[in-house]
């Protein structure tokens, strides 16, 4: 069908000036619109993809690859399973901890928060909470100290600094002649940390092992054993072999199982985006029907005498079809151009935009994070292109058709 007369017929077609101008508008619309299409999905599905990448960054930080815990709620003998564990190819580094709940007062300020017992050293091995300190340092708990580690934005909400003391209120009772009363210990703030994502920066204190034993019962327990692995995308395969040698005692869990809700509503967003935008790109290739469609009528007579000379219907209908593609492949191309430059600087986009007029896009009090990166995946950009593509060469199919059944004599009656 696409021989070379029919190219470059079509390429002459798409070229010259057109007595009716409205023709010539509804192509350049067209045109402008795939391409605005196409920026805005590059764009958008850059910006989600960072947005992802971003805060697996930042949880993965503060959360282990895996985690193995007992069923039965508390990890007794974990020495043992510790050195069990240390002999998986794949596991690099395993820290114990207890995680619990608790209340932190200051004068006359009280905010909940999740208590996390640790050892520095192991933890550093598993997490990047130490590389994240603002003040203070994680290697600053010491065991039967009674220090705390807290969070940026939990010390402001409490209005405590390095050095100050606050009360830990647990929701374990201890029984006194008054009474059953909660349990209280006092603490001294020797760190803050800063990971720029609010669930840990606003909810989130970190205490040494032995300490958090002693304040939650724990004797010589733990909550479990947090991992880190060689391969984090293989994390969910490490897991399973995990917990098939160490038996239905343990339960295993890596990180896709901790947090699969939210990185399905992150992954689901990302796909609804996707068909939402595409829309823009299908509309405006759509309207190449419609300028093909006038122009075919346009061009009555010179299909009728392209016939009379030899050119078959399929020739007809390949000259117009180019035509169309050359919209499609152009508004492509424009918005190939403009969604790379514009999703590689996006956050500086942003970032002027809130400067120039004081405003702020992301909240950090409201949204996990405040910036708003951008990652370009070739797969992405590849799929836009040929989705773009592929609708503007089916909405050259019909006009190109009706192009391919014009009769001569009909056309060249009134000429």
């Amino acid at each position: 069908m696409f021989k070379p007369l029919e190219i470059f017929i079509g390429l002459r077609y798409t070229g010259a000036k057109r007595r009716n101008h409205f023709i010539s508008f509804i192509s350049l619309s067209s045109m402008i619109g795939i391409a605005l299409g196409v920026t805005a999905l590059i764009t958008v599905l850059s910006v989600m993809n960072g947005f992802e990448n971003e805060l697996k960054r930042r949880i993965l930080s503060m959360t282990a690859h895996a985690t193995i815990s007992d069923v039965g709620g508390r990890l007794k003998d974990w020495q043992t399973l510790d050195s069990q564990v240390g002999g998986f190819e794949q596991i690099l580094a395993t820290a114990p901890y207890i995680q619990g709940e608790g209340m932190l007062t200051q004068g006359s300020r009280v905010q909940g928060t999740i208590i996390r017992g640790v050892v520095p050293s192991a933890e550093s091995k598993v997490s990047q909470i130490a590389t994240h300190m603002e003040e203070g340092a994680l290697a600053d708990l010491k065991p039967g100290e009674f220090g705390i580690v807290l969070g940026r934005e939990l010390a402001l909400q409490l209005r405590a600094f390095v050095g100050d003391k606050v009360t830990l209120i647990t929701p374990q009772a201890s029984v006194t002649p008054a009474g059953v009363m909660p349990r209280l210990r006092r603490f001294t703030v020797v760190g803050i940390f800063r990971i720029d994502m609010n669930e840990y920066d606003s909810g989130l204190a970190v205490i040494h092992l032995a300490d958090a034993q002693k304040l939650f019962q724990y004797g010589k327990s733990v909550s479990g054993l947090r991992l880190m692995v060689k391969d984090l995308l293989q994390a969910s395969w490490i897991a399973k072999e995990v917990g098939l040698k160490l038996g239905e005692q343990y339960r295993v869990e890596d990180w896709t199982q901790t947090h699969k809700n939210f990185f399905a509503a992150v992954r689901m967003e990302k796909t609804v985006m996707f068909v939402i935008l595409a829309l823009i790109v299908a509309v405006a290739a759509f309207n190449i029907v419609s300028t093909l469609v006038m122009l075919v009528t346009d061009k009555q007579s010179d299909i009728a005498i392209l016939r009379t000379i030899g050119a078959t219907p399929a020739s007809i209908m390949g000259i117009f079809m180019v035509q169309g593609m050359v919209i499609g492949v152009i508004g492509t191309m424009i918005g190939l151009a403009g969604g790379l430059s514009l999703a590689a600087n996006v956050e500086t986009i942003v970032q002027w935009i809130e400067r120039t007029f004081g405003v702020q896009f992301l909240s950090a009090d409201i949204y996990y994070i405040s910036e708003l990166p951008s990652e370009i995946l070739w797969s992405d950009v590849t799929s836009i292109a040929a989705l773009s593509l592929v609708l503007s060469f089916f909405a050259t199919i019909y006009p190109a058709w009706r192009a391919a059944r014009t009769e001569p004599a009909e056309a060249l009656r009134y000429e």
